[in-house]
């Protein structure tokens, strides 16, 4: 899975390069990372309806 993402002032942006409308926020990188991780799962386990 690859990823891009930033620091915009206190928050980490990002989103997985395969899926970039689904922009994910964390406090920090760590937690950046573990959303990005179940927004992944969310969109290959089928909860999300008609991923693009």
């Amino acid at each position: 899975m690859t990823i891009t993402y930033w620091q915009d002032g206190e928050f980490w942006l990002g989103y997985l390069n395969a899926h970039p409308e689904y922009m994910i926020q964390g406090m920090t990188l760590e937690k950046l990372r573990d959303n990005l991780k179940d927004i992944y799962l969310d969109l290959h386990s089928g909860q999300i309806p008609c991923p693009r």
